[in-house]
């Protein structure tokens, strides 16, 4: 045995912080910390943090922050139609900040509950995609063969043709409607995010604690979804984020050509849809006030995704 190490004997006068344990560095703080500190980096990708969050509270807030239900045709009077921004008329007595539409509807507030659809529609949709996707994709990558190549077969097809081309046939014969849109924006997405997937997990499935849970003896869904899948995830998040833009533009160019939301319940493409006919009037609020609420969100998501990705993957940003 060897002989016991002598005490460390510190000099008097010594002060504490000399003998204290060294300060924790950036790679000893949590992984959430060291991503979230990564990101706020980026002043812009920050910005576009805060827009979306403040999108998103409006949206969730809109009953409250509104001072009309745009979709009750009780509180609509075609009387207020196509009034200016600041104009103060009707029976409510409330001033209309950004003006109204040809039907009558206060376009702060339709566009409010416009944030709403498209939100839904983007996020909704863009959720079901990513977890059916995610699993046929890690299918596709772990039993291989005819399954895989099936699989792949399909999602080369569907990303052969263009979407909008495709949303137009589905939506042609499911009817228009909400849930119908968000159904053809699953079957169009759902591509993307099993190609990602399949990709990354045919990397995964080559290392070494994969092998070390197939001799465990682990079941395949076992090994797929408790150690394949966690590996996966940092690229589909930011498929994710981008899949939501695009699921919201896609929603809006449907509306906008009338095959998306009912005309009782618009989105902002179907709010620019209607003011399409009187840009040429000068009541160009109708069309512009909607179209820059779908930009800036648009845009916020796409800043957000980016320094997503840049974060996830740092060799990008390089």
């Amino acid at each position: 045995m060897s002989a016991p190490r002598p005490p460390i004997k510190v000099p008097l006068g010594t002060p504490p912080s000399a003998t204290a344990a060294p300060p924790r560095g950036r790679e000893d703080r949590p992984l959430w910390w060291r991503l979230g500190a990564e990101f706020v980096r980026s002043r812009v990708a920050l910005g576009g943090l805060l827009v979306l969050l403040a999108v998103l509270l409006l949206a969730l807030a809109a009953p409250w922050i509104t001072p009309q239900n745009p979709y009750d045709l009780m509180q609509l009077d075609v009387l207020d139609a196509r009034l200016p921004p600041g104009s103060r008329q009707g029976s409510d007595q409330y001033t209309y900040w950004l003006g109204t539409d040809g039907q009558g509807r206060d376009l702060y507030s339709a566009i409010v509950y416009g944030l709403r659809i498209s939100l839904l529609v983007g996020v909704g949709s863009a959720a079901v995609a990513a977890v059916l996707g995610t699993l046929l994709g890690l299918l596709a990558a772990y039993a291989g063969g005819r399954v895989d190549a099936l699989l792949m077969r399909l999602v080369d097809l569907l990303l052969s043709f263009p979407s909008i081309l495709m949303a137009l046939m589905i939506l042609a014969y499911l009817g228009k409607g909400v849930g119908n849109v968000m159904l053809t924006l699953v079957l169009l997405e759902w591509a993307y995010y099993a190609r990602t997937a399949r990709g990354q997990a045919l990397v995964e499935t080559r290392r070494e604690y994969v092998e070390a849970a197939r001799g465990l003896g682990l079941s395949r869904a076992r090994i797929v979804l408790g150690h394949i899948l966690p590996n996966c995830l940092p690229p589909l998040l930011v498929i994710g984020a981008l899949q939501v833009a695009r699921a919201i533009t896609l929603e809006a160019t449907l509306s906008f050509l009338g095959l998306g939301v009912p005309i009782t319940e618009p989105s902002l493409g179907l709010l620019i849809a209607n003011g399409y006919q009187y840009l040429l009037s000068n009541e160009y609020w109708i069309s512009v006030f909607p179209g820059l609420a779908l930009l800036a969100t648009i845009v916020a998501i796409n800043l957000v995704g980016d320094q997503l990705r840049d974060v996830l993957n740092p060799r990008l940003s390089k």
